[in-house]
């Protein structure tokens, strides 16, 4: 009972802690350089002729994901050719969730085809930097004078099973107006999707 108690209370305490520390729409994000499934160092630098990124918090193993897995290739498809690429990190932590290694992202990028960035955060430094708190969990970028600028933060759309007849595309929406010149008429939603997967022995 007690063991039950303390592992509730500590998931209170990671998810407060990512709420207070986590970019909100307006703050400048962090580069990263992580490993890609092909092998390589990506980083958003990486990406020249960018105009911004939709960077997804994922994982392999979250059915919530693997949902989306289609609709976030889409998306790359959609917007890389204009500007906006897909790049993907696994937030879970490989000992807690085993369907994360880093091989076993391998196969499923090469299993689904994935044509994006699917990177690896392996002690979940810029999933905590960024505030990912679900998978998949959305944070658009807008290149601007000062910096790589969050501009959306949540989920995909509002449709997880893909039977909601009022659908909102939050992400190609706000991909869409940022093309336009515009900002985002919609910069929060709540991402919907399995909790993340944290190593043990972090505190946070």
């Amino acid at each position: 009972m007690k063991k039950l108690i303390l592992a509730s209370l500590t998931l209170f305490m990671v998810t407060a802690a990512n709420a207070q520390t986590g970019y909100k729409v307006g703050d400048v994000a962090s580069d990263f350089n992580l490993k890609n499934v092909d092998g390589k160092q990506i980083s958003l630098a990486s990406y020249q002729n960018a105009k911004g990124y939709i960077v997804v918090f994922t994982c392999n193993t979250c059915p919530v994901s693997k949902a989306y897995e289609a609709r976030v290739e889409n998306l790359n498809k959609l917007y890389a050719t204009k500007g906006y690429p897909v790049v993907a990190l696994n937030t879970n932590d490989p000992v807690a969730s085993p369907g994360d290694t880093y091989a076993k992202m391998q196969e499923r990028a090469k299993e689904k085809k994935f044509s994006f960035a699917y990177l690896e955060d392996p002690d979940h430094v810029y999933t905590k930097k960024y505030g990912a708190m679900r998978t998949p969990h959305v944070f658009v970028l807008q290149k601007t004078a000062k910096g790589n600028e969050v501009v959306y933060i949540g989920a995909i759309d509002n449709d997880q099973q893909e039977a909601n007849p009022e659908r909102e595309n939050y992400v190609q929406n706000a991909v869409n107006q940022l093309l336009k010149g515009e900002k985002p008429s919609v910069s929060n939603t709540k991402a919907i999707g399995c909790t993340i997967k944290w190593k043990k022995e972090m505190s946070r």
